[in-house]
């Protein structure tokens, strides 16, 4: 949180809250997050159990704001390992330009880090209801009942990562077509090459003096 960020993470970052459907219009990043309550928001997004978004009232009040941050502090963030201290929680009330920013993209790791904790641990619990479904002959339509039922923001994850990695086998693919196109190109040139070199040698050879 101490570090200031490049042009490249603020835009990251940014685009990362965009995608994020809030209850206010994101007009300015200082103003919007200064009371907390955007802030309870984006974490509700990822994991609704967590928040309840009546413990955090939209407030002009330095006082206010530092309360909703407080609290936001004690019930939230310290289920993701994460900290905003006093004096950042006063500079954010207080509509500090450039500090907000940093605040978010940690606060972001954490949930990146927590959303993959789940992942991991779902993942180990559906693999666990794969085999006691295959050893009890039970239909899978129970297991699919259970992903539908997933948290929407782990569900999203998921298929986030699962069209990443299509993603990334379209591109191997591609990658492979491309391989193979230039090691054909190349067994053509070699071919080519062989023949302009016999017909060199047969040249030199006819070419070659005292040859009746």
């Amino acid at each position: 949180m101490d570090h200031e960020l490049n042009e490249e993470q603020l835009q990251d970052l940014y685009a990362w809250i965009d995608q994020i459907p809030l209850s206010r219009p994101k007009k300015h990043i200082t103003r919007d997050f200064s009371d907390g309550v955007m802030a309870a928001e984006v974490v509700k997004h990822f994991f609704p159990k967590i928040v309840e978004l009546h413990n955090y009232s939209p407030a002009n009040s330095t006082q206010q704001k530092m309360s909703n941050w407080s609290i936001l502090n004690r019930k939230v963030f310290s289920k993701l390992d994460f900290d905003v201290g006093e004096e950042r929680i006063k500079k954010i009330a207080l509509r500090t330009a450039g500090v907000i920013e940093p605040v978010l993209f940690s606060l972001r790791e954490k949930i990146d880090l927590k959303l993959e904790q789940v992942t991991e641990n779902t993942l180990v619990c559906v693999c666990v209801c794969v085999c006691v479904c295959v050893s009890a002959g039970v239909k899978p339509k129970a297991l699919e009942r259970d992903v539908t039922e997933m948290d929407p923001a782990l569900r999203l994850m998921l298929q986030e990562k699962e069209r990443a990695v299509m993603t990334l086998q379209e591109t191997v693919e591609i990658l492979q077509m491309k391989v193979n196109r230039l090691e054909h190109l190349v067994h053509l040139k070699d071919v080519r090459i062989g023949d302009l070199t016999r017909h060199l040698d047969s040249y030199k050879a006819q070419a070659r003096p005292g040859r009746p």
